[in-house]
């Protein structure tokens, strides 16, 4: 598929023509786990709704809606046959299955925090419903952790694009948001590899005693 489809200018043009639906249909597949520009359709609602194009309540409403759905749909992809298609993955890259399921522990550990900030890190708002399906997170903590994630998710973004958007051009918002995402993305990688880095030197210093 052409990247062309997924220019700025693009967006404005598909939101513009499908409105809200555009909204909802865009954060809805990329939190299934499609990578599509989900986000950025929904900082161009705001933005819309700014400008007086669009109303902000039903950007926000589509945007909460779209981000619950589409999450619930990737929950279920991931517990009906996600871990099995993890495993094959993990194959290929010559990931053993016991690795995969250390993994998978300590996202279980850390689940009702990955679904409600998810949304927030760059990767893991695509990633975070179905990695919560194959950790088998109980559904209604999910459903709930899922919900209050994507309201304050889709407040702060909205809200955001709205306001700025009167003051500041689309392109630089975006740029924002997305810096601040991959900064966070980064910092939960640091995170996590941390322990895993200092665990694995641990090892190394006592075979050598």
């Amino acid at each position: 598929m052409s990247l062309e489809l997924f220019t700025l200018d693009t967006l404005q043009e598909v939101a513009r023509l499908y409105g809200y639906w555009a909204v909802f249909v865009g954060i809805a597949l990329e939190n299934t786990g499609i990578p599509l520009p989900g986000e950025t359709i929904v900082i161009v609602g705001g933005f819309l709704a700014g400008s007086g194009e669009l109303n902000y309540g039903l950007v926000l409403a589509t945007a909460i809606a779209g981000a619950v759905l589409g999450d619930s749909f990737g929950y279920w992809i991931g517990r009906t046959g996600g871990w099995q298609l993890l495993v094959r993955i993990g194959r290929i890259f010559r990931i053993q299955e016991q690795q995969l399921e250390q993994a998978k522990d300590r996202y279980s550990e850390n689940a009702v925090k990955a679904v409600f900030f998810g949304r927030f890190i760059t990767i893991l708002r695509i990633f975070a419903g179905p990695l919560a399906g194959i950790t088998r997170m109980p559904y209604k903590q999910f459903l709930l952790c899922n919900f209050g994630g994507a309201a304050v998710w889709a407040t702060t973004i909205v809200s955001l694009s709205y306001f700025l958007g009167k003051v500041v051009a689309l392109e630089q918002i975006v740029s924002w948001v997305a810096q601040v995402g991959v900064g966070a993305l980064l910092l939960v990688i640091a995170v996590v590899l941390t322990p895993i880095l200092w665990e694995y030197g641990q090892k190394k210093l006592l075979q050598k005693d």
